[in-house]
């Protein structure tokens, strides 16, 4: 699984943080970004979850 957050969709909600801290994180510009494109499958329900809740639907996956 990769998961990527779109820089210039992300509203800085802090969902997907809050959902799964393993991969996401806040950059220097206070935005939301994953911080290791290695996804571990234990952590795939979770990574889903996250782009589910995300308002802007700032997280594509594949």
């Amino acid at each position: 699984m990769k998961a990527t957050v779109d820089q210039d969709l992300c509203i800085s909600c802090g969902a997907c943080i809050d959902i799964c801290s393993e991969v996401f994180d806040w950059n220097d510009d206070g935005k939301a970004h994953v911080k290791s494109n290695e996804i571990s499958s234990d952590l795939e329900d979770s990574v889903r979850e996250a782009s589910e809740s995300c308002p802007t639907d700032a997280i594509p996956i594949s």
